[in-house]
């Protein structure tokens, strides 16, 4: 098996670990911090997100720049651009402790009117120990970056599967005897700091690849950040996009509606990382296909190949949230945070479709075209999330959250546009063959599952077992019958015979 089968095999490992613990751990961490300190967690970790996008996209740039140096077989060229990516980082840590530093003495006037003095204050402990926590690990993160780009994505992944089991355990272990929100901190940063040490001796040690600068030259630093600025800014409008809730209801609210709000937020970035784990390992062979000018039927052919594979995973999650989780969260965390369901079903829908192109996103990047789809992107956010800061005021957390998707469905429809003005991407047919089988699947389950929830009004955890067997039998079934095509059904046919 290759390095990028085995990649993403090991990611959606990785991504069923982080989903079983997380809704495990989740309701454990509310229980135990209380409504209002999870709440606190989740706004100053939002809080430092937005910090945290001063890696100006040099993890990308980097992935693509190395996939770049070896397709061209430039040994000198790929040690010369590493040695000046790292000089760039280390700058850029030393800007984020000023940053950092400045925020930390007006975090009372920010936060004056929502949280109490108690709260104020904890929330400075947890933010200079986050800010060194950012520090260090932006320029940690090019030792995977570096992997990505040399398509070792195996050993990364195993290392990433570890550390969150064993963060989880410690998790557990630190809250049963009595720690809070502060312990939870500076576990995460030991643990971050464990795994750039371990990712910086694969690098030098098994790669044997080395930070060496030949030369320096303000135009390659220039060409570097014409690149890497714009993957900044994709960076930026994430954060915002996903994070600004956090800050906005911490502002014009309070730190219970916070905390519903990140339960609903978590559970939609849960659905988009099952179309990360394949988005994530397709860079590489992107750039390589930019480099050798594929025309856009081909490109259009593998975007259609990488999208039936993840509309079949996400329909199959989408239908199940549709039909059971409500209940699901009823069960899971509890009637405070039912709320969390409509915000969460709301990221489902409109993130599918951007989702399903991430194999365009990827195209847009490698091949340097991704200014227009940047700024695009944060004109949208930001008119998204402005139309949120004033309907949360009366809304709350639903109110912010469909600003947020409306913009991102603006965006979405202006993308494929996009696509076929700039790479003559053949759109219509990639939507008839990756959309049109799939939502005659989800109309039939919709039907179907509607009639299984109504043969039971009980809410329990057996039912809902019982509810989503049915579905994952259901939907298996269908889908070999309705959405495979004849290739697909011969891999499988292949893969079983075989084992």
């Amino acid at each position: 098996m290759s390095q990028l089968k085995k990649g993403a095999l090991l990611s959606y490992i990785s991504i069923f670990l982080t989903n079983v613990i997380g809704l495990i751990l989740t309701p454990f961490i509310i229980k135990n911090l209380g409504d209002a300190e999870y709440g606190l967690y989740t706004l100053i970790g939002a809080f430092i997100g937005y910090i945290s996008v001063f890696d100006f996209g040099l993890n990308n740039t980097i992935i693509r720049f190395v996939a770049k140096y070896r397709a061209e077989k430039d040994r000198i060229g790929e040690e010369n651009f590493l040695a000046i990516t790292m000089a760039i980082y280390i700058l850029i840590s030393i800007l984020i402790i000023v940053i950092g530093i400045c925020l930390y003495f007006n975090l009372d006037f920010i936060f004056n009117d929502s949280l109490t003095i108690f709260e104020l204050e904890k929330a400075k402990v947890m933010f200079l120990i986050l800010i060194f926590n950012l520090a260090i690990t932006l320029p940690g993160g090019a030792f995977t970056a570096i992997c990505s780009g040399y398509e070792h994505f195996v050993f990364p992944r195993i290392i990433n599967i570890v550390r969150y089991i064993v963060r989880s355990l410690m998790i557990f272990s630190l809250l049963l005897f009595g720690g809070d929100a502060i312990g939870m901190v500076i576990l995460d940063t030991i643990m971050n700091l464990l795994v750039i040490i371990i990712n910086g001796y694969y690098v030098f040690n098994k790669l044997n690849v080395k930070f060496k600068m030949h030369s320096f030259e303000l135009l390659f630093v220039k060409e570097i950040f014409s690149y890497s600025v714009w993957i900044f800014v994709f960076g930026l409008v994430q954060m915002f996009q996903w994070k600004s809730g956090h800050i906005i209801l911490g502002i014009n609210v309070d730190t219970v509606t916070v905390a519903i709000f990140s339960v609903g937020i978590m559970l939609g970035t849960y659905y988009g990382a099952f179309a990360s784990a394949i988005n994530g390992v397709v860079l590489p062979r992107a750039t390589q296909m930019i480099v050798n000018n594929e025309s856009g039927q081909l490109l259009t052919e593998m975007m259609i190949k990488i999208g039936r594979v993840i509309m079949i995973i996400l329909g199959f999650i989408l239908i199940s949230f549709i039909l059971i989780g409500e209940e699901f969260i009823l069960l899971w965390v509890g009637k405070t945070y039912e709320d969390s369901f409509m915000i969460a079903l709301l990221i489902m829908i409109v993130s599918t479709v951007p989702l399903v192109q991430g194999f365009g996103n990827s195209i847009l990047e490698a091949n340097n075209k991704i200014k227009s789809k940047a700024i695009l992107n944060l004109i949208t956010m930001l008119l998204g999330v402005f139309a949120g800061f004033n309907i949360s005021k009366e809304y709350g957390s639903v109110g912010m959250i469909i600003c947020i998707v409306s913009a991102l469905l603006v965006n979405s429809i202006i993308t494929n546009i996009y696509f076929i003005k700039v790479f003559d991407f053949k759109i219509v047919l990639f939507f008839k063959k990756t959309f049109l089988s799939i939502i005659l699947l989800l109309v039939l389950m919709i039907f179907v599952g509607s009639g299984i929830n109504k043969l039971t009004t009980e809410i329990s955890w057996l039912s809902l077992l019982l509810k989503g067997f049915i579905l994952v039998i259901m939907y298996a079934g269908l889908s070999f019958l309705i959405v495979l095509n004849k290739d697909e059904k011969q891999i499988i046919h292949n893969y079983i015979k075989k084992n």
